[in-house]
């Protein structure tokens, strides 16, 4: 699966998890979005919390970069890839992101 294309039918998931898993794919390296912005993004700016869940469930973390998402106040929030918060914190690191 080429990650620089939307995501197709065949990739399992609801539509609104395509949705956000599609926006995480546009998330530039060594940027950061709040679980809310992403739900501004995806125009549905009531979902923050469902953006949440739709982005812990990412099937193929970091390759759909899950861990490029944050919680509003700046915090890191979680991380369901391998590794959880600790290779989130790395991978950010890495990138030149510092929280």
């Amino acid at each position: 699966m080429k990650l620089n294309q939307p995501l197709n039918k065949g990739f399992r998931g609801t539509k609104f998890q395509k949705k956000v898993w599609n926006y995480l794919i546009t998330i530039k390296k060594g940027s950061v979005k709040s679980y809310k912005q992403v739900a501004i993004a995806i125009n549905r700016p009531k979902s923050a919390r469902a953006v949440a869940n739709a982005v812990g469930k990412n099937p193929l973390s970091p390759k759909i970069p899950c861990h490029r998402v944050i919680r509003s106040d700046g915090s890191i929030g979680g991380y369901s890839g391998k590794g959880g918060i600790k290779t989130k914190k790395k991978l950010l690191k890495e990138e030149g992101v510092i929280l």
